[in-house]
C-alpha cells in the first residue's frame, strides 16, 4: 500500500484519506434531495458531518443526477451561499459544488475554501480564471458532458487510459489558464458518462491514474448506481438496493482508496467512511 497522497496546496495536511461529507442543497439529489433543502437543515446536517468525523463539507446546490436540468443561476446562489457562509462561520473547511464561475465566486467570498467543478472547467470558459484569480484549490472531474445525457456518452475502448487521457487535458487547461498545479486535485468521475463495468475498473486503477496524472485524488463513489448493480448481483441480480441502503458498501471503496492513496473521499454518510480510512491508515502503518 502506497502511503504517498499528495499535498494540496491551501489545505491542511492530514496523516490519512480525508473526507469530504456532502451537502445537498437540492429537491431532487438521486440520494437525499430535499431532506437539506432550506439553509437551516442543511446548515445543521453539515455541521452533524463534522461531528461525525468529515474534515471538509461539499456544498452543492445542483443536482448532476443523470437526466437532471441545471437550475438557473439565481436560485443555485439562492440555494448554496447561506450554507456556505453558515457553515464557515462555525469553523468548517468548506468546498463549493458548482460548474458556474460566478457561484464559484461568491461562495468563496462567503467562505468556501475549495471549489469542486464536476466539469473539470468545462461547462463554464469562466471558471478556470475565477478559480485562479481567488487563489483556492480545484477539483477537476473526468466530464464528458451535461447530465441530461451522459449515459450517451459512456462509450470507451479502453476506460483507464482514456480517462486518464482526458483528465490529463482537463489538468493542462487548469494549470495553462494560471491555477497552480499544487491546487488541483483530480476526480475520475466515478458515474459521470460510466457503466458500473468503467466504475470498477477504475477504481481498480487508482494508483494507476494517481501515479500517472501526479495529482492527489478525490474519490466519490458514494451510493452510485455501480455500487448498486455490485449488490444487486449478490441478491436477485436484477434489483438494485436504494441509494441510502449502499453505505456499507461506499465506506467498502472508501477502505481501498485509502489504501490505495487517494487524497480523500467524498460521501454522504460519514461515520463508517471515517472509521474506513483510518483503519486503512493503521494498516498501513503496520505494514512500514
Amino acid at each position: 500500500m502506497n502511503a504517498t497522497r499528495g499535498q494540496v496546496s491551501g489545505l491542511p495536511l492530514w496523516d490519512r484519506c480525508a473526507v469530504m461529507g456532502v451537502v445537498n442543497v437540492t429537491p431532487d439529489s438521486f440520494s437525499d434531495g430535499g431532506r437539506w433543502f432550506d439553509s437551516e437543515s442543511a446548515i445543521k446536517h453539515g455541521l452533524d458531518l463534522v461531528t461525525e468525523g468529515a474534515d471538509l463539507v461539499d456544498v452543492g446546490g445542483e443536482s448532476t443526477r443523470p437526466g437532471a436540468r441545471r437550475v438557473d443561476e439565481a436560485e443555485e446562489l439562492r440555494r448554496v451561499l447561506p450554507v456556505v457562509r453558515g457553515l464557515a462561520d462555525e469553523g468548517v473547511l468548506v468546498s463549493v459544488d458548482t460548474m458556474r464561475a460566478s457561484v464559484a465566486e461568491r461562495a468563496v467570498a462567503a467562505g468556501a475554501v475549495l471549489v469542486n467543478d464536476v466539469s473539470g472547467g468545462q461547462a463554464d470558459p469562466e471558471m478556470v480564471p475565477a478559480v485562479a484569480a481567488a487563489g483556492v484549490p480545484f477539483v477537476v472531474m473526468h466530464w464528458r458532458g451535461r447530465s441530461i445525457d451522459m449515459n450517451n456518452r459512456a462509450v470507451y475502448g479502453d476506460v483507464v487510459p482514456e480517462v486518464i487521457a482526458e483528465l490529463r487535458d482537463s489538468l493542462a487547461r487548469a494549470v495553462d489558464g494560471g491555477i497552480p498545479a499544487e491546487r488541483v486535485v483530480i476526480d475520475p468521475g466515478l458515474g459521470f458518462a460510466k457503466r458500473a463495468e468503467h466504475d470498477l475498473a477504475l477504481v481498480a486503477a487508482l494508483s494507476r491514474l494517481r501515479a500517472e496524472l501526479g495529482r492527489p485524488l478525490l474519490v466519490a463513489a458514494s451510493r452510485k448506481r455501480f455500487l448498486g448493480r455490485v449488490l444487486a448481483e449478490g441478491q436477485d441480480g436484477t434489483t438494485p438496493p436504494p441509494a441510502r441502503e449502499r453505505d456499507a458498501a461506499t465506506a467498502a471503496v472508501s477502505a481501498l482508496a485509502a489504501a490505495e492513496g487517494a487524497w480523500a473521499v467524498r460521501v454522504h454518510e460519514v461515520r463508517a467512511s471515517a472509521d474506513a480510512v483510518r483503519v486503512a491508515r493503521a494498516v498501513r502503518a503496520a505494514a512500514t
